[in-house]
């Protein structure tokens, strides 16, 4: 059955690919950027891969700016009233500018906060057999409470890895209390190393094949393998479900990432 997928980050690397996957197996995509010329060209793209050639829809949101994230989602909601699975896929590693106008890191904003609001204001519209698939990491670190709250000036590998784990805890806090009336929440960690202008720009190397990645993206989505996996973490690495990073099996140190997150929100 054909579903309405909404995947952040989807203009270049695994969400594009992803998104040519999903929309080829014909499922209606909505597709996110925060460059409108590279929005408009992934639009031209998967929709050479849809029934049709339909150009699927496209928003362009900057998603370090959470007044903006706020916005976009409420406007999603307003105008999706169907949708079904929700790919936060969008990621930040290595960049100029570090702290963004909030005064957050942006690798907290991008890779966890954004992510958060995100799915909390779409939760309501997904439903029964609803999903979000959040992309995850193999690095993970402890995550500085402070540091997610506030700029303090971590480097690159640290705000990073720390905010997958944080991205990850809350993916597993926000799934495990999902009932049947609520989606399904699970994290993936897509692959290490693969060919992504993250990975050759962060790392010097040219990276594994990119479909790695765009595959278990797609079957996180729709396969019926992940039906059951609220709360879980995929290591793509290993190639199943897999035990995260202690942090994110403690209950308590899950509850208080989503109060920080909360707190910050409100």
């Amino acid at each position: 059955m054909s579903k309405t997928i909404l995947i952040t980050g989807s203009t270049d690397g695994i969400g594009l690919e992803a998104a040519k996957l999903l929309a080829a197996d014909g499922h209606h995509m909505i597709l996110h950027g925060r460059n409108p010329a590279k929005l408009e060209a992934a639009q031209t793209t998967v929709g050479e891969h849809t029934e049709g050639a339909t150009t699927p829809l496209g928003y362009t949101v900057d998603l370090s700016n959470l007044d903006d994230v706020k916005s976009w989602a409420d406007e999603l909601a307003d105008n999706h009233p169907a949708m079904d699975v929700v790919i936060n896929n969008a990621g930040v590693f290595q960049t100029p500018n570090t702290q963004t106008s909030d005064g957050l890191d942006v690798r907290f904003a991008v890779n966890t906060i954004a992510p958060y609001l995100i799915t909390r204001r779409l939760a309501p519209i997904l439903g029964p057999g609803g999903r979000v698939v959040n992309l995850s990491s193999a690095a993970q670190a402890p995550v500085d409470l402070e540091a997610m709250v506030r700029y303090t000036g971590l480097d690159n590998m640290a705000a990073y890895a720390q905010s997958k784990l944080a991205l990850t805890m809350w993916s597993m806090e926000l799934g495990l209390a999902s009932d049947d009336a609520g989606p399904v929440v699970v994290a993936v960690n897509p692959g290490s190393l693969l060919a992504t202008k993250m990975v050759r720009e962060g790392f010097g190397v040219a990276g594994s094949d990119i479909g790695i990645g765009a595959d278990i993206i797609a079957r996180a989505a729709v396969g019926d393998d992940f039906e059951q996996s609220s709360g879980r973490y995929f290591d793509n690495d290993a190639g199943a479900f897999a035990p995260p990073h202690p942090d994110a099996e403690d209950a308590t140190k899950r509850r208080a990432v989503i109060d920080a997150i909360e707190a910050l929100l409100s």
